[in-house]
């Protein structure tokens, strides 16, 4: 009678556990699907391979011998379970990345819009207005580094032998400036740019740079002009507009001989429209691009703008 029973039993539970195996293998299926597809996402162009995880079970009791304490199909159960739940993990993480993602992307819209609205009112000025040849920003740039900094003077070896040094006291606005006349055109348009932005005559430097990046686009002084363009800018007061001129520079003109300065311009420009955050990221995008060709005496402004900026 006892085995008759016994024998019932196990058969009472055959359809059971076939059940629990079968309720097993569909939530395997439909994890692995959607294991696929996070994958996919996450590593794109992976060629179909994909992670194989392993899933422990830590509290799983063991019995003597590391002989499992529990069923097969229970055991594949709880790891299943834990596998669904760092997928609901990691699928939240690739949501909230992504919102992230999308919301810088709507800051730098708004930014850049912000911008663009400035340049078009700033191209209806008169002062714009009457630049013959005059052009958009971007193509070209000028300066070195901070006035601060006697290593890197804006003022060119050409200008210097001539005579004319770095702005002072005695350079006023609205002073006579005389454009040089040596016979090689483009360097003379610059360093007549050079000179009015020297005697603060910032709004006929800025005509005058922005004539230069426009008509000789493909000359060294380009770089020269743009750069300086963004200092006329700053110096005047308009931290955006200086950003922009320095920021089409660097892009237009990555190999150009005043990138590196417009990189360093930039971030301080940044920080006088109190973006610390956008500086630290500039001061980085400078040392990773120019590291080995900046000079000493930059590495340590930079630095010294790292520390105001409080970049970690």
């Amino acid at each position: 009678m006892r085995t008759i029973i016994w024998a019932l039993a196990a058969t009472s539970l055959i359809p059971v556990a076939a059940a629990a195996q079968s309720n097993v293998e569909g939530r395997v299926g439909k994890l692995e699907s959607e294991m696929r597809a996070v994958q996919r996402k996450v590593f794109p162009g992976g060629a179909g391979q994909y992670l194989q995880p392993e899933i422990t079970r830590p509290d799983a009791p063991q019995q003597a011998g590391g002989t499992p304490a529990t069923s097969a199909v229970a055991d594949l159960t709880g790891r299943v379970t834990a596998l669904e739940q760092q997928m609901a993990s990691m699928t939240d993480q690739i949501e909230q990345t992504g919102f992230k993602l999308r919301q810088l992307q709507d800051q730098f819209d708004a930014y850049k819009r912000s911008n663009d609205a400035q340049l078009k009112a700033l191209a209806t000025t008169p002062a714009l207005a009457a630049a013959p040849g005059s052009a958009p920003l971007g193509g070209g740039d000028d300066s070195a580094r901070p006035a601060a900094t006697p290593a890197r003077s804006n003022t060119p070896v050409s200008v210097a032998a001539a005579g004319d040094t770095a702005p002072s006291a005695a350079a006023v606005a609205g002073a006579k400036v005389d454009k040089p006349s040596t016979g090689d055109t483009p360097e003379d348009e610059y360093l007549y740019g050079y000179r009015l932005w020297a005697a603060k005559q910032y709004p006929q430097a800025e005509v005058q740079l922005k004539k230069v990046v426009a008509d000789y686009p493909k000359h060294r002084r380009a770089s020269w002009a743009q750069n300086l363009l963004g200092r006329a800018y700053l110096d005047e007061g308009k931290p955006s507009l200086a950003s922009m001129a320095f920021y089409d520079n660097y892009k237009k003109m990555p190999d150009g001989e005043r990138a590196p300065d417009s990189l360093y311009y930039l971030a301080q420009a940044l920080m006088k429209l109190n973006k610390p955050a956008d500086a630290c990221k500039v001061y980085g995008e400078l040392t990773d691009v120019y590291g080995t060709k900046i000079s000493p005496s930059m590495k340590a402004d930079v630095q010294k703008g790292r520390t105001a900026a409080k970049c970690k």
